[in-house]
């Protein structure tokens, strides 16, 4: 979608959260550069800053709203005539956001987004835009996940837009890879969590529209799809078909121009043994696994309404590695939810000790609003969770340093994204390495004269000859 100036008015996407959020601000782009708005990068030179808000954990909240309070100050010194905030905080809290938070010139929920256009006008001509009143998404759609097909279009769901075959998206980042999205909502009830409320119940995006735009994303330059929704695992439960993903991979992976696809977010309880062995066997498909443990220790995990433990997590991990012997292992775990006792946590960390997973998100547990966690008993001092997040960090910091010293002297081929400052090396990731969340490869070129730099986009042969934590040195042949 071609984004050219307009005389309605110019706006910039500032998006906070996850790769999901990252399709919305850029659906919304799509949306808007249609409708006649010029996108620029700088919220400084836009009418209108549009704050895609993350309303995950407590810290994801702060960095939103402080991120509203910066964007409102560039009304007193810059071109910046509003603030509207969208995304997961405005969906969750809405008028409540707004009351508290009046340097936001409107809080519009995700029902806003057909006709952004318009409340954008509105606000800009002095206009007040009410602020969105927030319900259970979840009871948006049919209980049933086979019903919910007919019902979907009477719902407002981000990032599933698409008119006639035509793709609304605008992309906001100029970079080889990029987030696909194949489904929104989740219908587990983590105790923990609170997504599915303001989220909604599960839904699929039909093959169709996700292979449209994995098309159009291939033709912008793309290289590598990222599949992201909150629980790939399910995709396709609600269409009829649980296989439906393994039937859409070779699909994806066959479109001209696309190089590389990732699954992200596998639920460990719901995954098949037919869906690991279609990413194994699918050329194309990259040996990384997103696998979301949350904890070790089963009695723990069945306070957290979730499935699973060590012994099945080491399973899994096992037969992964039976068939992929150096694929990425990724997970994020949480530490100091209520009634974790000392033998939950030494639980937790033997089992990452012998997981050798090669990336792992450490967070403290936080009460949030709604979630059956806030009601339970065995809460610990936010001094004792923060003691044990450190801990915990501090191993996995050493384990996954030791992860990557693991694989010097592998060959690895590498996606190359861009150069270092210096222009002595370029940079990019291997295929055990996802997007964003994990660690890359600095890729030293050779030292005979004439030798070119790689770029991006290319696809280049090493061997892997160091470790920096994370991060890899890669000597390209």
């Amino acid at each position: 979608m071609s984004v050219t100036p307009t005389d309605r008015g110019s706006v910039a996407l500032v998006t906070l959260g996850c790769t999901r959020n990252e399709v919305d601000s850029e659906e919304l782009a799509g949306r808007l550069s249609a409708a006649g708005w010029h996108l620029v990068a700088d919220a400084a030179d836009a009418d209108v800053a549009l704050v895609n808000t993350c309303g995950f954990i407590e810290s994801a909240k702060k960095d939103s709203i402080d991120t509203l309070l910066e964007a409102a100050a560039l009304k007193e010194s810059g071109r910046t005539q509003a603030v509207v905030a969208v995304g997961c905080l405005a969906e969750r809290y809405g008028r409540e956001l707004a009351a508290e938070l009046p340097e936001a010139d409107a809080v519009l929920g995700f029902d806003a987004y057909a006709d952004l256009s318009s409340h954008l006008s509105a606000i800009l001509a002095g206009e007040q835009v009410a602020a969105h009143t927030p319900a259970d998404r979840r009871h948006l759609l049919p209980i049933t996940p086979l019903e919910r097909g007919a019902a979907a279009g009477s719902v407002e769901v981000p990032g599933h837009a698409s008119a006639s075959g035509e793709v609304i998206r605008a992309l906001l980042e100029d970079r080889v890879w990029a987030p696909l999205k194949i489904a929104s909502g989740c219908d587990r009830r983590c105790a923990f969590c609170a997504i599915p409320s303001f989220r909604g119940a599960f839904l699929s995006r039909r093959p169709h529209d996700v292979l449209a735009e994995a098309r159009w994303l291939a033709a912008s330059g793309v290289r590598e799809l990222l599949l992201v929704s909150e629980n790939s695992t399910s995709y396709g439960k609600d269409l009829g078909d649980l296989t439906l993903l393994e039937s859409l991979l070779p699909e994806l992976t066959a479109i001209e121009g696309i190089e590389r696809v990732r699954v992200s977010y596998l639920q460990p309880a719901e995954i098949r043994p037919g869906l690991l062995a279609a990413m194994a066997q699918t050329p194309g498909v990259m040996p990384w696994y997103d696998l979301s443990f949350q904890h070790a220790s089963t009695p723990l995990l069945r306070r957290m309404r979730r499935f699973g433990g060590s012994a099945d997590f080491l399973t899994l991990i096992e037969t992964i590695r039976s068939r992929e012997p150096l694929a990425g292992i990724r997970s994020n775990v949480i530490v100091g939810f209520p009634g974790e006792s000392e033998a939950d946590l030494a639980e937790l960390t033997e089992f990452l000790t012998q997981a050798r997973l090669d990336v792992v998100g450490v967070f403290g547990y936080s009460d949030e609003d709604g979630t059956e966690a806030v009601g339970l008993d065995g809460h610990l001092s936010q001094a004792e969770v923060d003691a044990r997040v450190a801990e915990v960090s501090e191993l996995v910091e050493e384990l996954m340093a030791q992860r990557a010293e693991d694989r010097i002297g592998e060959e690895v081929e590498v996606l190359i994204e861009g150069r270092d400052e210096d222009g002595q090396a370029d940079f990019g990731r291997a295929a055990h390495q996802g997007p964003d969340v994990d660690g890359q490869c600095r890729v030293l070129r050779p030292t005979a004269a004439g030798a070119l730099a790689a770029e991006p986009g290319q696809l280049v042969r090493g061997r892997v000859v160091s470790a920096e934590g994370v991060d890899l040195v890669v000597e390209a042949r």
